[in-house]
């Protein structure tokens, strides 16, 4: 992925955990409570099969919508 589109991903990304801040549920692997912008990382290489920074730029519209979707999902 080009600099240019790994840049907005990671914004999305943060914008979205910003969203998620206290609302993931507890998990007893992390007592001192969850990182959202973790989380959306993770649920983004999870679902691709890569990290988003070494998915090809073919795949950004495809990210960018699973991301939107988390929002809607995780809440």
């Amino acid at each position: 992925m080009n600099d240019h589109n790994k840049k907005y991903i990671w914004k999305l990304i943060q914008l979205t955990g910003d969203f998620l801040v206290n609302k993931l549920p507890d998990h007893p692997h992390h007592p001192n409570g969850r990182n959202p912008y973790a989380h959306v990382a993770l649920k983004v290489k999870t679902k691709f099969g890569s990290s988003y920074k070494d998915l090809p730029d073919e795949k950004i519209n495809d990210i960018v919508r699973y991301i939107k979707s988390i929002q809607k999902i995780e809440v």
